[in-house]
């Protein structure tokens, strides 16, 4: 059954009453000195009362504070995971020969710092291609290829305008509070088996930047596990999250198994559809449909059907769109997961009309 906490005004109430019980002429109006004690008493015992009641929180991981719970994820091995400065590579230009020092930094045009971590010389043609990384952690320093770099002091020789030449990938975030409570609540609720297949997944959320991993068995062969992950923001992982998991995963595995960690492949899925609307224009919805697509598209996971109702279903529930007509895709599309695919299928161009 369960314990209804009595709040101040009851815990007064009950104070008098039992007051009254023993001593039945006693003064026990709001301005007697009986009234005044209880109300100092009551309040004492209120504070009491929140406070087992938060100590009773503290008990269980998933109601209990921040640093609480990062306290209960320790005892069983499992730590924050740290963020990390994303790396890659950029193009430097200047006079033939002429020397780039490790720790040169360039910034883009909205301020993310970028340093080489090696040294390198201009060759031939003019061009020299250096490996950078951020000089902050975080998503921020995830960037494409061909995001412009200005040098901040450029050597002797080197000129001030550069180029990220690959993208540069591998930053990302401290681990968020809810997603080390879920990998704590995995942990308790699927305990180490000695290499199933929930400790495969276990295994690779603990590296750093890996927030979702689906297992494989026996997909290539009879020993086979295939690992196939997503960093924390659900996208493709890079070549050097894969590389890190690989390594964490070999460390981890049974002996006979043949393991493989690997990103699946995007499949892009175009959505196309004409709109009827009432009280709004086609630039108001557009972001708002765009945004609920990406959400349906970013809880798929690998080998998901993409169902063309529910995004009939999204783009109808916009309001001010009274009808909608898609014309792409034309019907439902089915990733494909078989012995040599794993596909993840992902939003495409949006046109709405």
């Amino acid at each position: 059954m369960t314990f209804t906490t009595p709040d101040y005004d009851k815990i007064k109430s009950d104070i008098l009453r039992d007051i009254t019980n023993q001593e039945p002429d006693a003064a026990v109006g709001a301005d007697s000195d009986y009234a005044v004690r209880a109300s100092g008493e009551a309040a004492a015992i209120e504070g009491l009362y929140e406070h087992q009641q938060w100590l009773f929180k503290q008990i269980f991981p998933d109601s209990s504070d921040d640093d609480n719970l990062i306290r209960h994820a320790s005892e069983h091995g499992i730590n924050r995971k740290d963020p990390n400065a994303s790396s890659g590579f950029a193009t430097l230009t200047g006079s033939v020969g002429a020397p780039i020092a490790a720790g040169t930094e360039g910034k883009t045009i909205t301020g993310i710092a970028f340093v080489t971590t090696a040294s390198a010389d201009v060759a031939g043609d003019g061009a020299a291609v250096v490996a950078i990384t951020a000089s902050v952690t975080g998503s921020s320093g995830n960037l494409p290829a061909g995001t412009a770099l200005t040098l901040t002091s450029a050597p002797t020789g080197i000129n001030t305008a550069a180029v990220i030449s690959t993208a540069t990938t591998g930053g990302y975030e401290q681990e968020t509070l809810p997603s080390l409570l879920d990998r704590l609540l995995f942990e308790l609720q699927n305990p180490p088996m000695g290499g199933n297949k929930d400790d495969y997944k276990r295994w690779a959320r603990e590296v750093p930047g890996v927030g979702y991993a689906y297992i494989y068995t026996q997909r290539r062969n009879t020993r086979s596990v295939d690992i196939v992950i997503l960093d924390d923001n659900g996208a493709l992982p890079g070549s050097p999250l894969v590389d890190a998991c690989q390594a964490h995963i070999e460390l981890k595995r049974n002996v006979t198994a043949d393991c493989w960690v690997f990103g699946p492949t995007g499949v892009p899925v175009p959505v196309t559809a004409a709109l009827v609307l009432s009280g709004v224009t086609l630039a108001d919805v557009t972001p708002i449909i765009t945004a609920a697509l990406q959400a349906y598209f970013s809880s798929l996971k690998p080998g998901d059907t993409v169902i063309l109702k529910q995004i009939e279903k999204i783009i109808i529930s916009v309001t001010g769109v009274v009808d909608c007509t898609v014309s792409a895709p034309a019907a439902n599309v089915t990733a494909l997961v078989d012995s040599t695919h794993v596909q993840l299928l992902t939003l495409g161009a949006v046109t709405l009309s």
